[in-house]
C-alpha cells in the first residue's frame, strides 16, 4: 500500500516523539519507507535533536509523557522552530486537552490514538505541505527585501555618491556600537545606517551642495533638511518589514530627552538604539569635519545635556580604537589602479572625478557593481582621472 504519494524529499525530515518505545517502533516499521524519521523517547530529548539536527519539516508528539507533555513541548518547538509544523497524537481526546494544544501549542492536526499508518501519513504529507508552503513564502519575502535593498543603495549610490559613501562608513561604525550595547540583532541597525540619507535624493542639487559647503542656508532650505528624516523615513515605510528601519531613519536627529525633531513624545529608550547610535555618530563626524580631534569631539558632546543615550556615549568612547589606526597590524597598502582594473567590493581610497571635474564617487565608498558600470561608462564617454587609489579588504578577490 501506497501511504505516501509525494515523499517529503531527502532534505525535509519528521521527528516523533512518544515515552512508550513500542509506538515509537511501530512508527518506524510503517513510515521508514516514505519518511525520514527520527524517534525521541521524551520531551528534552526531542529539543536536544532539534538543536543539533533541526529543523524538522514536522514534529509528532504524544500528548501524555513525563516532565515535559505533548502540549508543554509543542508550545517550545514553536518557540525555537516557529516554521516546524506540529502535530499531536494522544489517547487523551478530551475537549481541554485539544484547547491546550491548540492555543499553546498551534498545533496543524490533533490525532487520537490508536492511529492507523495511512492516517498518520496523510497528516504528515500536509504538514509537509504545509512546512514548505510556510518556508517558501518567508523566503519569497526575503529575498524580496533584501532585493529592494539592494535597489535602493544601488539607486542611491548613483544618484548621490557622498550619501552612499557616508552609509558605508556608518554601517561599520555602528557595528562596532552594537558589539559594545551587546545588541544581538543588528540588520536593521545596519540597513539604517545605509540609508539615512535617502532622503537626500529629494533634495535639489544646489541645496545639497550649500548643505555639505557649510553655506549658509535660506529659511526655506533649512526646512527642507529638517523634513529629510520625515521623507526617508515614508520611502522606507513603504516597503514591507522595514519598519523598524524606517523608525531608525525618522528619529535618527531627535535627542535623547525628546527635543529636536520630529517633534513628538518619543523620547530616551523609546528611540530606537539604531537612531541613538547614528545620532552620536553624525554628531561626532559634524564636530571632526570643524577640526576637532575626536577624543575632543566626544568631550564636547559629553557636555550636551540630554542630548545623547549615556550607554551609547560610553560604547563611543570605548570604540575609539575602531577609527585609530591599529598598533598591532601592519598598514593595509594601497593600490592605484585604473578602471579597468577596479572589481566590486573595492574600497575608494581618494575622490574619483572625470576628467572634467564632476565627482563620480566619494572616497571611503566600498565599489558596487552598479557603480563600477557608471565609472565605465564616464571612462568611455568623458574619460575618468587615473590612477583610481583604491584599497582591496580582506576576502576580496579580483
Amino acid at each position: 500500500m501506497n501511504l505516501q504519494p509525494q515523499p517529503p524529499g531527502p532534505s525535509l525530515r519528521i521527528l516523533c516523539v512518544d515515552d512508550e518505545t513500542n509506538v515509537l517502533s511501530a512508527h518506524q516499521r510503517n513510515l521508514r519507507k516514505q519518511f525520514q524519521l527520527d524517534i525521541a523517547p521524551s520531551g528534552a530529548e526531542a529539543l536536544r535533536l532539534i538543536k543539533s539536527q533541526g529543523p524538522y519539516a514536522v514534529i509528532v508528539a504524544d500528548m501524555r509523557m513525563p516532565e515535559m507533555d505533548g502540549v508543554q513541548l509543542l508550545a517550545e518547538v514553536k518557540r525555537r522552530a516557529p516554521d516546524t509544523t506540529r502535530i499531536m497524537l494522544t489517547g487523551d481526546a478530551d475537549q481541554h486537552t485539544a484547547m491546550e494544544a491548540v492555543n499553546q501549542g498551534e498545533i496543524f492536526r490533533f490525532l487520537t490514538k490508536p492511529c492507523l499508518p495511512e492516517t498518520l501519513a496523510a497528516a504528515l504529507n500536509a504538514g509537509v505541505g504545509q512546512y514548505r508552503l510556510v518556508t517558501a513564502e518567508r523566503e519569497l519575502l526575503e529575498k524580496t527585501l533584501n532585493g529592494s535593498v539592494r535597489l535602493l543603495t544601488d539607486i542611491l549610490s548613483l544618484a548621490d555618491p557622498i550619501s552612499y559613501g557616508r552609509g558605508q562608513i556608518l554601517k561599520e561604525h555602528v557595528l562596532a556600537f552594537a558589539r559594545h550595547l551587546n545588541v544581538a540583532q543588528t540588520w536593521d541597525l545596519e540597513m539604517g545606517a545605509m540609508l539615512a540619507q535617502i532622503g537626500c535624493v529629494s533634495l535639489p542639487p544646489a541645496v545639497l551642495a550649500k548643505w555639505r559647503s557649510s553655506v549658509p542656508l535660506t529659511e526655506a532650505e533649512k526646512a527642507l533638511l529638517e523634513r529629510l528624516p520625515e521623507f526617508g523615513a515614508r520611502l522606507l515605510g513603504n516597503i514591507p518589514r522595514l519598519e523598524p528601519v524606517a523608525r531608525i531613519v525618522l528619529y535618527q536627529c531627535k535627542n535623547f530627552d525628546g527635543t529636536g525633531l520630529p517633534r513628538g513624545p518619543v523620547a530616551g529608550q523609546d528611540i530606537p538604539i539604531g537612531a541613538r547610535i547614528l545620532k552620536v555618530l553624525a554628531d561626532l563626524g559634524s564636530l571632526e569635519a570643524d577640526g576637532h580631534p575626536k577624543h575632543t569631539a566626544l568631550q564636547i558632546m559629553l557636555q550636551r545635556q540630554g542630548c545623547y543615550d549615556p550607554a551609547v556615549i560610553q560604547a563611543a568612547s570605548a570604540s575609539l580604537d575602531v577609527y585609530l589606526p591599529g598598533a598591532f597590524f601592519p598598514a593595509p597598502q594601497d593600490l592605484a589602479l585604473t578602471v579597468k582594473d577596479l572589481h566590486p567590493g573595492y574600497l575608494i581610497q581618494s575622490d574619483v572625478n572625470s576628467t572634467d571635474g564632476v565627482l563620480i564617487v566619494k572616497a571611503g565608498t566600498t565599489i558596487s557593481l552598479p557603480m563600477l558600470e557608471r565609472l565605465r561608462n564616464f571612462a568611455s564617454v568623458t574619460g575618468v582621472q587615473e590612477p583610481i587609489i583604491v584599497r582591496i579588504p580582506p576576502g576580496v578577490f579580483a
